[in-house]
């Protein structure tokens, strides 16, 4: 069943200006990556992650102020979960003292400064190289994940199909981690799944237009090439509109009450969603209009000899 009906949006009219403005968004993220860079989690720069459990709910302010006072300035604090549980991330230069000893300095200090008692829960110490190769580990992931995505549309498809959902994904990650980079927000490895996981429903809404596009090129015998592109969007809208609204409540949940240590990863999802619903139209399907794509593109050749009469 069909949310909506009888539609005839002229998306394509609107290809130029849209295709002008992601260009520019492009350049200023891409721009603000290079000049500001990431705000790097410990997971990439290294560091110690320690967690703690509280007898009564507490809130974040005593524990930053119980840390500063016995020199950690430089820690993180934030919910794990609940209102009981508090996970704390110093940075590679604050962590002055190593492993165990660290962790019952912070302990301690806490233990102190609280009403109720209070339990260590998980420790955890991230090295600088660690952290580098983690940072290399996920740009490859994301490098191998666009040259399968581009070996798989080829062959399913077309060359202009292929180098469509390719520029259209890197546009999405571009984007997607470009706003993290302007707002300065962490970017950890919970971001980085978020943004593969872009990489995967971007290509997905790509390829359900693609489909309907070359279905429409070898059913529909009249019309030129923008009307037939135009026609598959507007039949595949009520499924976009529909899949992506049912995940984005989702994804919104989480980010309202999935605390802090969830924000990152929610927030990802959430842009991703939003730019790759507007890439697959006005990225990928644009730059495969631009690209020349026809009907004799899709149309299969006539088999040799199906035409001739077989009868002896």
């Amino acid at each position: 069943m069909r949310l909506l009906k009888t539609l005839n949006i002229d998306f394509m009219g609107w290809r130029r200006p849209a295709v002008i403005a992601s260009v520019v968004i492009t350049v200023l993220f891409l721009g603000s990556m290079v000049l500001r860079g990431f705000d790097f989690g410990l997971d990439f720069t290294g560091g110690t992650v320690i967690e703690v459990g509280y007898e009564q709910p507490t809130e974040l302010a005593p524990v930053r102020q119980a840390l500063e006072q016995n020199g950690f300035a430089g820690a993180v604090v934030q919910y794990f979960g609940s209102r009981h549980d508090v996970a704390i991330r110093l940075p590679l230069q604050e962590a002055k003292a190593a492993g165990s000893e660290l962790s019952d300095q912070i302990y301690r200090a806490l233990s102190a400064a609280s009403d109720g008692s209070v339990e260590l829960r998980r420790a955890e110490f991230v090295g600088p190289q660690v952290g580098e190769e983690l940072r290399e580990d996920g740009g490859l992931a994301m490098l191998f994940a666009l040259i399968g995505i581009l070996i798989y549309v080829a062959v399913r498809f077309e060359w202009r199909f292929a180098v469509g959902a390719v520029v259209a994904t890197i546009h999405d990650v571009i984007v997607t981690i470009g706003v993290f980079s302007v707002l300065q927000i962490e970017f950890n490895l919970s971001v980085l799944a978020a943004v593969l996981a872009v990489i995967g429903y971007s290509v997905n809404d790509t390829v359900v237009i693609f489909d309907r596009i070359r279905e429409n090129f070898r059913r529909v015998r009249k019309g030129t090439v923008i009307e037939i592109v135009n026609r598959s969007i507007n039949e595949t809208l009520s499924r976009t509109i529909i899949t992506g609204g049912t995940t984005l409540l989702v994804v919104f949940a989480l980010y309202i009450f999935g605390g802090e240590v969830l924000s990152g990863f929610s927030l990802a999802l959430i842009i991703g969603i939003l730019i790759g619903t507007y890439s697959s139209i006005y990225v990928a399907t644009a730059a495969v209009v631009w690209l020349g794509i026809s009907k004799a593109d899709l149309i299969p050749p006539p088999k040799e000899g199906a035409g001739a009469d077989l009868r002896p």
